[in-house]
């Protein structure tokens, strides 16, 4: 397992901006996301990097549209360099953005792309010629005056159409007003989020007219604690075909929403063991990996957290049950004196096995004065193998990017950029540009990766589950839009397989309710599977080459 950072080299170099240096607010530290997605559908994954805003421009403008940064919209070029055409695009968004998540919500082809602000957020409506049209209010999803975090897209009704949740984190009014003073292991920093008012979650349904209808409260996932959310995911958490949602919220209990098949969720993070670590005590929660990394069929969770305390494993043990196993999977102690932020689970090697990634960095600059203290402000990613089944070992000083300088990063996503059949590593940086790492690993072991087309279900497959079987190994995976933290990973699902060498069966189960199994599909190849169709595309890419679909 090797990488190394070709940010500067691959053109992705546009600072993100969080406020001051100095960081006197809460609303200075929470950073940026970033989404991998084709926008121009040429078989090559392009980059939105969402920014920020400052204080002074928000205290001018307010939450309105103003002329500070923009966001970045990466266009990949096919020889591993990027081109920003946010501008041409129509995507700059100048407001204070947060996170975003890719989809085509309108099932026509194009992939569009949800922005959440501080203030009204931002839908883009991909015109299918380079540019976007940007649609939030008439399609009734801007949202009302809030801090809007993590968002994502899932099918929880399997109409057809893809529906958003949206998380919430603040009220931003606080954030205009001057800001408290507390004290942090004796030294003065801002206050937050403990004592301030929270802002609720939002559920829109696609009306599949090109509009959405919040439902929030009738669908039963009104966030009637106002709890400080930052990372939504939607899955299948206990395999009954339909669609859950998680959400991670800062100093409060994880929600676990179960649908329930009628329209309307249940909320039972507590009863399933999901809400809180084995101790028993909230924490401040703020990315989501999902994925079955023991391949028992059923989606584990891992959440990153505040320094001195450590990253929560989930592992779903089945019949709607989760387990605190930080401590037995080796993940525990190793975390505690980081901040984390964007997470994922991603086989790294190619081995068939789920290793795990996060970014990490503290909140306040002033970490770098206390003596004694392990991590500064900027922190190293964190790199996990799955070095037995079970057992992860942290890898980042083996694996090339303790050369990559350090910096308070946030969000995270994984993507096979470049096509070559291993997957590449990005994170979002406070005051810097995102750092893009390129997987270098040699030799590479064989992998699938499968681009999904619903026809019956929604037109990217959000939702569907995967399981592929190689001899003896078996793998599960969901496709998904928005998670990690304000992210979205590549919307491909990437299977690393090994030495093995033949694919005995890919079973599909799509969110219509579908189910297809394709047998004897070649490795070391991107394919395209069709509902119903099965395999209809396939490529397998020559390293350095443009490759078209």
């Amino acid at each position: 397992m090797l990488f190394r950072d070709v940010s500067a080299n691959a053109g992705v170099t546009g600072v993100t901006t969080c406020g001051s240096d100095e960081k006197t607010a809460i609303i200075e530290v929470n950073g940026s996301g970033a989404c991998w997605l084709d926008y121009n559908n040429d078989g090559l994954l392009d980059l939105f990097v969402v920014n920020g805003s400052t204080l002074p421009e928000l205290r001018t403008h307010g939450v309105a549209p103003h002329s500070g940064a923009a966001s970045y919209l990466y266009r990949n070029n096919g020889n591993k360099t990027f081109t920003d055409v946010a501008s041409k695009a129509g995507v700059s968004g100048h407001a204070w953005g947060t996170g975003c998540a890719a989809a085509d919500f309108d099932n026509d082809g194009w992939v569009d792309v949800f922005v959440s602000n501080v203030g009204e957020c931002f839908l883009y409506k991909n015109r299918g010629d380079g540019t976007f049209a940007q649609i939030a209010k008439h399609a009734g999803v801007n949202g009302k005056f809030s801090w809007y975090t993590g968002a994502a897209f899932g099918d929880y009704d399997a109409d057809g159409f893809l529906d958003l949740y949206v998380a919430a984190y603040l009220d931003p009014t606080q954030m205009i007003e001057e800001q408290r003073s507390c004290t942090w292991r004796g030294l003065k920093v801002y206050c937050g989020p403990p004592g301030m008012k929270g802002a609720p979650d939002v559920l829109y349904h696609n009306n599949g007219n090109g509009t959405f209808e919040n439902v929030t409260r009738q669908a039963g996932v009104e966030d009637r604690s106002l709890l400080f959310g930052f990372t939504a995911s939607f899955d299948d958490f206990d395999n009954d075909g339909k669609l859950d949602i998680i959400v991670a919220n800062d100093r409060g209990r994880n929600y676990l929403y179960h649908n329930l098949g009628t329209g309307k969720f249940e909320e039972v993070g507590e009863i399933w063991g999901l809400a809180y670590p084995i101790e028993g005590i909230a924490q401040a929660n703020m990315g989501v990996a999902i994925g079955d990394y023991d391949r028992n069929g059923t989606m584990d969770v891992l959440v990153t957290t505040f320094s001195d305390e450590h990253y929560t494993l989930f592992r779903n043990a089945g019949k709607q049950t989760f387990m605190d196993v930080s401590t037995e999977t080796g993940v525990s102690l190793p975390t505690l004196p980081f901040l984390g932020w964007g997470t994922f689970f991603a086989d790294l090697d190619n081995d068939g096995w789920l290793d795990l990634f996060t970014a990490n960095g503290h909140v306040y600059p002033q970490v770098d004065q206390v003596t004694g203290f392990k991590e500064g402000f900027a922190q190293r990613p964190l790199i996990f193998r799955q070095s037995a089944p079970g057992r992860f070992t942290e890898f980042e000083k083996r694996a090339g990017i303790d050369t990559a300088k350090n910096y308070s990063s946030r969000g995270a996503a994984y993507a096979d950029f470049d096509n070559d059949g291993d997957l590449d590593l990005l994170y979002t940086n406070l005051g810097g540009p995102p750092t893009l790492l390129e997987n270098m690993s040699r030799p590479v072991s064989n992998w699938i990766t499968i681009k999904l087309a619903g026809t019956l279900s929604n037109r990217d497959g959000i939702g569907a589950r995967l399981k592929l079987t190689s001899g003896d190994l078996i793998q599960y995976a969901t496709a998904r839009s928005g998670e990690s933290y304000l992210s979205g990973n590549d919307p491909r699902i990437h299977f690393g397989l090994g030495a093995r060498t033949t694919i005995d069966e890919l079973e599909i189960r799509w969110p219509s309710g579908q189910v297809d199994k394709i047998l004897t599909i070649g490795i070391n190849q991107i394919v395209t599977a069709q509902e119903k169709k099965g395999i209809i595309r396939s490529i397998k890419p020559v390293i350095g080459e443009r490759a078209s679909f």
